[in-house]
C-alpha cells in the first residue's frame, strides 16, 4: 500500500496557492485536493497519480485555506495530509479600487484566424447498470473535451466521497456501495482552471440475494472408502443488471451440491425463491 508524505505551499499568491507533496513508498493511481472556497462551499482538485505538485486556482486575497489531500489507490482512498495556508494582499490603486498583483502571460497570441477553443458542454448522466454494491454511470459531452471528471456522492454513513475519473472516460463504476439504498450522484467536468456542472442523476441499488444450498448425507461409507468431504460455497456476485432482470453467479471451491436455492423480495416485499440444479453455478432472476 502506498503512503502520502507530507503536503506544504511552496508558492502563494493572492489567488493561488502552489501545493507539493511526497510519496516515500509505492504510487497512485490519482490524488485529490478537496477545500473550501471563500464562500464556504467544498471545492475538489482532481490531480494526476504521478504529479507531485498542484497550483490551486480562484482563491481570494489574504484569506486562510486548509487544503486537504488524498492518494486514490485502486478502489481505496488513502489520507488525507493537510496544510493551511494564507493568500497574500491585494494592491489598492486609487484609494479604492482593489486589484491583485499583476501576471504576465508570454506566450504568443494566437493568429487572427485562429478560433477560441470554446468551452466543452456536460450531457446527461444516468445508471446504466445497478448491482447490490455498486453502480455504473454513464455521461455524455455534445461539445469540446474536458482534462478530467469527479463524481461526488454521500456513502451509507453521510460522508462526502470523491471519485477522480480521466478525460477520456465516458464511464465509472462507483464501487463499495450499500444494497437497498438511494444515492445522488454529481458529475462535474474539468476544463483548465474551471470546474463544470454538475449534472445529477440518483440511482438505487439492488437488494442483496441469498444463496442456500442443499447437501444430503450420504449412508456411511465402507471402511476403504474416505468418506465424502462437505462442499463448501464460494462467492456470490451479480455478473449481469438490467432494468428487469439480475444474473448471478457463485464458486463451488470444493466438493459438489444436490441443488441451490437464491431467496430475494420482490418489489412489493414478498419473499421469492428460485430452485437451481447442483450442476449450474449461475441463474438469471427475472
Amino acid at each position: 500500500q502506498p503512503i502520502l508524505g507530507e503536503l506544504r505551499a511552496s508558492q502563494v499568491s493572492p489567488e493561488s496557492v502552489q501545493l507539493e507533496w511526497s510519496v516515500p513508498e509505492g504510487s497512485f493511481d490519482s490524488f485529490t485536493v478537496q477545500y473550501r472556497d471563500a464562500q464556504g462551499q467544498p471545492q475538489v482538485l482532481p490531480v494526476d497519480g504521478g504529479s507531485r505538485t498542484v497550483t490551486v486556482p480562484g482563491l481570494s486575497p489574504s484569506r486562510r485555506y486548509k487544503f486537504n489531500l488524498y492518494g486514490v489507490w485502486g478502489r481505496k482512498r488513502l489520507g488525507p495530509v493537510s496544510t493551511d495556508a494564507a493568500t497574500g494582499m491585494g494592491v489598492w490603486m486609487d484609494g479604492h479600487m482593489e486589484v491583485d498583483i499583476l501576471h504576465c502571460d508570454l506566450s504568443p497570441a494566437a493568429p487572427a484566424d485562429e478560433e477560441p477553443t470554446p468551452q466543452p458542454i456536460l450531457g446527461e448522466l444516468r445508471a446504466s447498470q445497478v448491482s447490490p454494491e455498486s453502480v455504473q454511470l454513464e455521461w455524455s459531452i455534445p461539445e469540446g473535451s474536458f482534462d478530467s471528471f469527479t463524481v461526488q456522492y454521500r456513502d451509507a454513513q453521510g460522508q462526502p466521497q470523491v471519485l477522480p475519473v480521466d478525460g477520456g472516460s465516458r464511464t465509472v463504476t462507483v464501487p463499495g456501495l450499500s444494497p437497498s439504498r438511494r444515492y445522488k450522484f454529481n458529475l462535474y467536468g474539468v476544463w483548465g482552471r474551471k470546474r463544470l456542472g454538475p449534472v445529477s442523476t440518483d440511482a438505487a441499488t439492488g437488494e442483496a440475494a441469498i444463496l442456500h444450498c442443499v447437501c444430503s448425507i450420504a449412508a456411511p461409507a465402507p471402511e476403504d472408502e474416505e468418506p465424502t468431504s462437505q462442499p463448501t460455497l464460494g462467492e456470490l456476485r451479480a455478473s449481469q443488471v438490467t432494468p428487469q432482470s439480475m444474473q448471478l453467479e457463485w464458486s463451488v471451491p470444493r466438493g459438489s451440491f444436490d441443488s441451490f436455492t437464491v431467496q430475494y423480495r420482490d418489489a412489493q416485499g414478498q419473499p421469492e425463491s428460485l430452485l437451481v440444479d447442483g450442476g449450474s453455478h449461475m441463474v438469471t432472476v427475472p
